[in-house]
């Protein structure tokens, strides 16, 4: 009787274990998931003639969908749970690419420090703009048109383990000019 009561246990251990996704399965999941939802975002900018917008956290790998208020400050995009802000679970990272675009220039006012992301003056040269009361969202970086139009992006979600045996894995979301993003993976190396 000790002998099956043993070997159910072993047997319910090997079967939970095999029912666990792996690290490509969850990735994969992730991947199509940011796809599903981008595409879902822009038909809701292109129906609602929204301008949304995404901003890619790499370092606590989430994504914030947010929209432009009339008076052109960006809110974050609340009341549908499925552009909520959403965060990777723990091995999984991102990182955005926006470098070698065809609309990058090499010389441009960012480059200088003049201003910085937020499209302000740069604090350190100038104190202007510091009494604002409430503290306004930083900007997105990828923005989904109300024309249908997408700002073109590369997004590598990836999985590259610390300690750990299993190979690193990577998927890379790009879009050019507007959705069905294009998805690519999996990937051995970042690229």
């Amino acid at each position: 009787m000790a002998v099956l009561a043993i070997m159910g246990i072993v047997i319910s251990v090997v079967s939970f274990k095999n029912f666990a996704p792996t690290p490509l399965e969850e990735l994969e999941k992730q991947a199509k998931r940011f796809q599903i939802v981008v595409d879902m975002a822009s038909d809701f900018a292109v129906l609602n003639q929204q301008e949304i917008g995404i901003r890619i956290e790499p370092e606590t790998a989430e994504y914030i969908f947010m929209w432009l208020d009339d008076e052109q400050n960006w809110q974050l995009l609340e009341g549908q749970q499925a552009f909520s802000r959403y965060q990777l679970p723990e091995p999984y990272g991102l990182t955005l690419t926006l470098d070698d675009l065809p609309w990058i220039d090499e010389d441009n006012l960012f480059s200088e420090g003049i201003f910085d992301e937020t499209l302000s003056f740069n604090e350190d040269r100038v104190e202007i703009g510091q009494d604002e009361e409430e503290k306004k969202l930083p900007p997105p970086q990828i923005m989904l048109l109300s024309s249908g139009d997408v700002t073109p992006f590369s997004l590598t979600m990836k999985y590259e383990p610390d300690f750990s045996s299993d190979d690193p894995v990577y998927f890379k979301l790009n879009a050019i000019d507007s959705v069905p993003l294009e998805r690519l993976g999996p990937l051995d190396s970042d690229l």
